[in-house]
Order: structure tokens, then sequence, then C-alpha cells
């Protein structure tokens, strides 16, 4: 808990340990426990999973290194959202951080939650709501039909988790950050147990992680399209390594600190998800694993039966709780930092008097990640947040390219490796991403661009009309 003598500012606690783990921490959590059964559904082969997985990393791992450049310039509270303000202005600046609440990160939490609350129902058995409210049916334009009391008592565990991490969050970023360090920890030590014990222990066969590249007719003959479909789970499993930006005011000696925290909490997730994933595929064969929802508990069970399963079960709740605290932790800066540059509500600028926190953004961001657990499952949450996500990271990364002309004499701690090709790698292949998941995932695609589209209204409201009306109040 944090107490500070001023009640306007957020105080900085959080070392290079704690940055390197909300990197690390918000990465890992709900995505490398399901995303490998739907991408060996897509793709039937051992090799392209594993392939997906490093590819993936790889392109992580650039577009880290391409904003972390950013983050050593910029040291305020407000990751992204500062960055485009300083590199393409207001409206963009604001249509991201619109994007952070609306679905990028808000929907990321609601996927989470989600994955967290199925696997405390591998213990306990979730009550349904009535049937009258399971029927009840929400149409949204280019999306669809919606159920929002669908599986109600995973989304009741899920919002559940959601409003007990916002009120740890609400209390200290200090305490938020000591939690974060703490599961992220344990996490890691966990997969990698899991790895090292599937290897040793379980009665797998190399022949299910090396079939020479063979691949069904079915997937050789659209193999772009579902290969762009399996990075897009990956991302999502990728994905959380911005949230350290948002906290850059929180983060001592930023400068430095953030883009270590970027490359070295990326790089830990690339290897822990690569031996994971070949641990996986060594004891379920690939036509297995398509079946498989919770494939870490099958896997274990495997070796250990029932208990096993049960083991991992409590290790993916702890790291689905590890990952939603970490992005709760740093999402509220957003919203904070657009309420004190105008853009937004700027009683969410507010800092709480007592624990330093932005704690009116955490209230908000928690009623809306609920409202998005409403809205659907995990595969239908993640797919929609990968689509916006991406399209910020790819704006993100010419941010860096405009920069450079816009401000060539700024200094800059760390300065992007391999610029321009890398960048403009990264740029391209964001852009190939997104128009593949626009073509093959059009639904999900479209539900991330109609929640970014009705934030406009608001950010012209405060743009072109608040001043002009509440002086006209102080004229009368």
């Amino acid at each position: 808990m944090i107490k500070t003598k001023s009640s306007k500012e957020l105080v900085r606690g959080l070392s290079l340990i704690a940055a390197i783990m909300i990197v690390s921490g918000s990465m890992i959590g709900s995505g490398i426990f399901r995303k490998p059964a739907s991408m060996a559904e897509q793709l039937m082969s051992p090799e392209l999973i594993i392939l997906v997985w490093i590819v993936a990393g790889i392109a992580t791992l650039i577009g880290a290194l391409s904003i972390a450049e950013l983050s050593g310039m910029f040291s305020s509270t407000g990751g992204q959202y500062i960055y485009f303000k300083e590199s393409y202005g207001d409206f963009t600046a604001y249509a991201y951080g619109w994007s952070v609440i609306a679905v990028v990160q808000t929907g990321s939490q609601a996927a989470i939650a989600f994955v967290f609350a199925e696997y405390v129902g591998f213990f306990f058995k979730l009550p349904d709501a009535p049937k009258f409210l399971q029927d009840i049916v929400v149409y949204m334009p280019f999306v669809g039909n919606i159920n929002p009391f669908a599986d109600f008592g995973t989304k009741a565990v899920a919002i559940s988790c959601i409003f007990f991490l916002t009120f740890v969050n609400y209390i200290g970023v200090v305490f938020g950050g000591f939690v974060q360090s703490l599961i992220t920890f344990i996490k890691i030590f966990t997969i990698l147990l899991l790895t090292v014990l599937i290897f040793m222990f379980g009665s797998g066969s190399a022949s299910n992680i090396y079939t020479g590249f063979a691949v069904p007719p079915e997937v050789s003959s659209n193999i772009f399209v579902l290969f762009g479909l399996a990075l897009a789970g990956a991302f999502w499993a990728y994905d959380g390594w911005i949230n350290v930006t948002y906290v850059s005011g929180e983060v001592k000696n930023p400068q430095h600190n953030v883009p270590k925290a970027l490359f070295l909490g990326t790089l830990i997730v690339i290897g822990v998800y690569v031996l994971i994933n070949l641990a996986y595929l060594y004891v379920i064969p690939v036509e297995e694993m398509q079946h498989s929802e919770l494939v870490a508990a099958t896997a274990a069970e495997k070796i250990f039966g029932f208990a096993g399963a049960s083991i991992i079960s409590i290790a993916v709740i702890i790291s689905a709780f590890g990952a939603l605290n970490g992005s709760i932790l740093s999402t509220a800066r957003v919203p904070y930092a657009m309420g004190r540059s105008g853009l937004f509500f700027k009683s969410l600028g507010k800092v709480h008097p007592k624990y330093a926190t932005p704690h009116l953004s955490l209230l908000l961001l928690s009623f809306w990640s609920s409202m998005l657990v409403m809205s659907g499952s995990f595969d239908t949450i993640s797919n929609y947040v990968v689509f916006a996500a991406w399209l910020f990271y790819m704006l993100g990364a010419y941010g860096v390219v405009i920069l450079r002309k816009k401000m060539p004499d700024a200094h800059r701690p760390y300065k992007t490796w391999g610029y321009p090709y890398t960048t403009y790698g990264f740029i391209i292949f964001s852009l190939l991403f997104l128009m593949n998941t626009l073509i093959s995932d059009t639904k999900n695609a479209m539900m991330g661009i109609y929640l970014i589209l009705l934030g406009l209204p608001i950010y012209f409201y405060h743009k072109y009309l608040h001043d002009k009306i509440f002086n006209k109040k102080d004229k009368l």
C-alpha cells in the first residue's frame, strides 16, 4: 500500500525486475494454455505449429524493439497514447486510447478472466442462468448474435476476478507490482517444470514433433490463410508486452529500464512458449491436441493422472490471475493520460489522494471488461482483440519513422536495432497479417473496428464542443 504527500502525481516505485515481470507476466496468461488446440485444428502439422510460435515471437520482438525506441524518448505514463500524440497528433492518439478502453486491453482482460474461470470450473461445477436468460439474444451489426447470459457461471467467476484485482491495484502500484512479480516467477517456474517433467516422464514420441512436414491436403491447399489464422492465436498469447509502456511514469529510470524490460521480457516468453509447445506435442499427437481445449491439463494428466491435471489447472489459474493483474495495473494509465491531456473525461486523470493510483480509470475499465466478458467466449473475444491491437502496433512502428524525421535531434537512449529494415519489415508484416485477418476472419475483425468507431463522437465532443459549452455556462 502506498501513501504519498501529493495527490496529483503517480509514484515511481517499479524496479527493472518489476518492469520485466510486467512484460512477461502480461504475456504469459491464458493463450499458451488454450490456443495450441485451435492451432492444431487449423494446421494439423506439429512443425507448422512450432513455426507459428517462432514467427509470431520474432515479429513480436521486432515490434517491441521498435516501440522500445519511443519508450526511451518519452517517459510519461500512458505509453503508446503519448507516442501517438507526439507522432500523429490528437486524433490518432485518441483513437488508440479509446481502442485500449473499448477493446484492446479490456477485451484482453475479459478473455484472460474467462480462461481463469474455465479452469476454476475444472474443480467446481459452476451454475447456469435460468433458461429465459440464456435465451436472450443481442444482435450487433457486422458481428451477429450475442448471448450475454450463456455460460453464466463461468462469466460470473471471471467478472469477480476482474473486480478483485481492480481492488488490489486500487490500493497501490507498488503492491500491485509486487503481486505481479511474485505470480510471474511462479508461473514461469511452473511452465518450465512442466516441460521438464513431460520430457522426463511422459510416454511420448519424437515422431509427434517431427513428421517430415507432412501436411494434409485440406491445409496445403489453403496454407497461407490458415497460417495467418494460427498466427492470430499466437499473437494473442504473445500480446501484453506493450503494457509496461503504460506505466513508464511509475518505473524507476524509465528511459533505460523500459526498453530493457521490453527486450528481456519478450525473449523470456519466446523461449518459454517454444519449449512448452514442444513438450505438449511430445505427449499429445496433433490429431488429439485439436480436441483438447485445456491442453496443459491434458499433458499433465497423461503423466500423473487426474492429480497432475489438477495441479496444472491450479498453475493455469495462477498464470491467468497474474496476466490479468498485469493488464489491470497498466491499462488504467491510458484513460488517466487521456483525461490529463483533455481528450477524454478529465475526472479519469485524477489520482487517489491516499493510494496515489488512477482509481477512477481502474473502476471504469473493470466495468467495461466485465461487459465484454458477457459478450462472448474466450476465442471470440481474443480474436477481435488481436486485430485491433495489431492495427495500432503497425502504426506505432511507423511512428518511429515519423519521429526520426520530426525529431532528429531528440535524445534516444535506445535506437531500434536494424532500423530501417526491421521497422519497415514489421510494418509490412503487420499489414499483410491485418489484410489476411480481415478477409479470412471478417466477423471478428469488424467487431474490433466497430468498437473503435464507437468512440469517435466522444472525441469530437471533447475536442470541439466541451470547452465551448462550458465556457457559455460560465458566462451565464
